[in-house]
């Protein structure tokens, strides 16, 4: 059904851009109208899977999900329009960043795709970073690849193509091996001067794998690396049957270069300037920070990604936001059933995510951890979600909410406070997005007491990186080299567009930080777990 207009509008001569982003648990696709509205929406809710000690997605499970998705969206523009969608004037393509996907000569998949939440690439991780003086994160593509080295895997050999989820379907629909830069940065180093992948470390790479045995160009294996607005490629015929296996969208239709949901989250909160920060709060969380000179030193704790543009971006993420607070809101539904009580959803978070704000600023001496897999920020190998409480606390569901609230930005915190307190990074406000806003001002006034900064919350935060990657598929067509995506978005996308701010309040300011003491202090319990259970 159609959550944005409740009318039937003349399309003639409209402009309409389409964005879909493949997220963690759902696939988003979202048309939006030539003054960046959004007007009809469609989805498809998947989950990745663990075979053999590795997250990942089939690719058949990607293209039936993107069908199901454009599906939906299509029956939902029906619905408003009296009519099928056959044409766009845009399209763009975003996804979960990093990870693996290695293809051969036949551009046959070598091996399972390997997500952004597996945890298996230490020792390459720990030896990239060494080797270049730059963070390189257990789940860039580049740690993965070497990982592979490393472990001696048979396929490495056969690669003549790695890519990323939104690069390898982006190939799939036009034919074009390319990439947005700030998905590009999320797979190997990026000089942003260049705008290109950085090459004294693609040189050290290749160095370091000659030293193994192991002639490889990296740059061959890789695709090209774009900035938002310039040509993509369009969309070919056998793309268009990809998509829409029902025959009715047309071929021709120009495409954006493909981005990582780290990049569609900083378009969609206009938060790609510099001093700005926007927060991407759903399965993970991760935050972007503008930064206006580079940090001092290197920080295995801090990412350093791009803009869509090519800016450098401080980014803090966490593999793990809301997915232990899923399954305990699932365990209440289920409560709910067992008593013969039908309570839909979307009330239920709402209600329980609202009690959490009448619990005590502290959360009565709770603790809990999220960890659903490992969180390198937080030094912690695999995931074990738990909740700690002494015969002291204060176990009401108040508290109990707002103990799993606290800890689903945990380790967040862990991370902005080094670029806050060590680095002094500023910024004017953060922008933030995705389900954990959902409930109004809950989750917001939540990130105040853990940021310490204003939190703003758009409209339009609810529609996430589907939004972004549509908006950049409206600047692909719309931009003529006369002006730049960060004077786009501040003077023709949100200009006059109103957002919700709070202020953090003293009182949970301190009771964030009394929880972050009791958090840090814990972390030993959540590491015996893990070597206990796991």
């Amino acid at each position: 059904m159609n959550d944005f207009i409740d009318m039937k509008v003349n399309k003639e001569n409209q402009k309409l851009f389409l964005g879909i982003e493949l997220g963690s648990t759902r696939i988003k696709a979202l048309l939006i109208d030539e003054n960046h509205i959004p007007i009809v929406s469609g989805s498809h809710e998947w989950e990745n899977q663990l075979i053999n000690g590795i997250w990942t997605y089939s690719l058949e499970s990607i293209w039936a999900g993107l069908q199901e998705c454009y599906r939906d969206l299509k029956a939902a523009y029906t619905q408003q329009y009296d009519e099928p969608l056959r044409q766009v004037d845009g399209i763009g393509f975003s996804a979960m960043m990093h990870g693996y996907m290695a293809f051969d000569e036949t551009s046959s998949q070598l091996v399972p795709f390997r997500t952004w939440r597996n945890t298996i690439t230490a020792p390459a991780a720990d030896q990239l970073s060494r080797e270049f003086g730059f963070n390189i994160p257990q789940r860039w593509s580049v740690a993965h690849l070497y990982q592979t080295i490393l472990n001696g895997e048979a396929h490495v050999g056969k690669i003549t193509y790695l890519t990323t989820l939104a690069g390898y379907i982006h190939w799939q629909l036009t034919g074009r091996k390319v990439i947005g830069v700030g998905d590009a940065s999320g797979m190997f180093p990026i000089d942003s001067a260049a705008n290109d992948f950085d090459a004294r470390m693609l040189k050290q790479f290749d160095e370091l794998c000659a030293r193994k045995g192991i002639s490889l160009k990296l740059r061959s294996l890789l695709p090209k690396v774009l900035t938002a607005g310039t040509d993509a490629g369009a969309l070919t015929a056998t793309g268009a049957r990809l998509m829409d296996p029902d025959g009715d969208l047309q071929a021709g239709i120009p495409l954006c270069p493909p981005e990582g949901d780290a990049g569609t989250g900083m378009v969609a909160t206009n938060s790609i300037a510099e001093r700005t920060c926007n927060v991407s709060a759903g399965t993970s969380i991760f935050a972007m920070v503008v930064l206006e000179k580079p940090l001092s030193r290197m920080y295995p704790e801090i990412d350093m990604v791009t803009t869509p543009t090519g800016r450098p971006v401080a980014m803090v993420h966490a593999n793990t936001c809301t997915s232990d607070l899923d399954a305990w809101m699932d365990l209440f539904q289920q409560v709910l059933e067992t008593l013969g009580v039908n309570v839909d959803p979307t009330t239920l978070y709402g209600s329980l995510f609202k009690k959490a704000l009448t619990g005590e600023p502290d959360c009565g001496g709770l603790l809990a951890y999220n960890f659903y897999s490992g969180e390198p920020v937080a030094a912690v190998d695999n995931g074990a979600p738990l909740f700690v409480r002494t015969p002291e606390s204060r176990f009401t569901l108040a508290n109990f909410m707002r103990v799993q609230l606290y800890s689903a930005l945990g380790t967040l915190q862990m991370g902005m406070d080094i670029l806050f307190e060590q680095e002094k990074v500023r910024v004017d406000q953060v922008l933030g997005h995705g389900g954990f806003f959902k409930t109004r001002e809950v989750g917001q006034r939540v990130m105040t007491a853990a940021m310490r900064v204003p939190v703003s919350v758009m409209a339009t935060a609810g529609e996430g990186g589907a939004y972004g990657i549509a908006l950049l598929a409206a600047y692909r067509v719309n931009n003529k080299g006369a002006i730049s995506l960060e004077d786009y978005l501040q003077k023709i996308v949100f200009s006059g567009k109103d957002a919700i701010t709070l202020q953090p309040e003293p009182a949970d300011v301190s009771g964030f930080e009394s929880f972050m003491q009791r958090y840090r202090q814990g972390l030993d319990i959540e590491r015996t777990a893990v070597n206990v259970l796991l």
